[in-house]
């Protein structure tokens, strides 16, 4: 049986998120994914993305975000690759902490690290890969 794997490619615009969604959607149905992981998935992949075309690439739409999505025996990776210049893990702030408690950002890493079974980040010459993987 030939390895699925999925690919898109979008510009860096918040309105190109629902795009992504009906991707992860489509990728995830297609390998026999159940529904409470699907939404574990789609809500990091949104996040990773969202990191992406707001943080990393600055919104310019001359920057694109790639997402490739691939099944590697019982587990499902997705990785989401900016133009960007990359960024610390290690020094984004906990959410949980007391103080950012009330802040409208800095979520996304921590959500994704906890809904994922691993997350690793590989920086590359053009940009950050994110890479998110699941057991399905």
């Amino acid at each position: 049986m030939a390895e699925e794997k999925y690919h898109l490619e979008i510009e860096s615009d918040p309105n190109n998120l629902i795009t992504v969604e009906e991707f992860v959607n489509y990728f995830c149905k297609d390998v026999q994914m159940d529904e409470e992981k699907i939404s574990k998935v789609l809500l990091s992949v949104t996040e990773a993305t969202t990191n992406a075309i707001i943080h990393a690439n600055k919104a310019d739409i001359n920057k694109k975000v790639t997402i490739d999505a691939f099944r590697e025996g019982s587990k499902l990776i997705i990785k989401v690759k900016d133009e960007g210049q990359g960024f610390d893990p290690g020094k984004v702030p906990d959410p949980t902490e007391p103080e950012n408690l009330l802040k409208d950002s800095g979520r996304g890493v921590y959500l994704m690290r906890f809904y994922m079974d691993d997350i690793k980040y590989n920086q590359t010459p053009t940009g950050l890969e994110t890479i998110l993987s699941i057991n399905i």
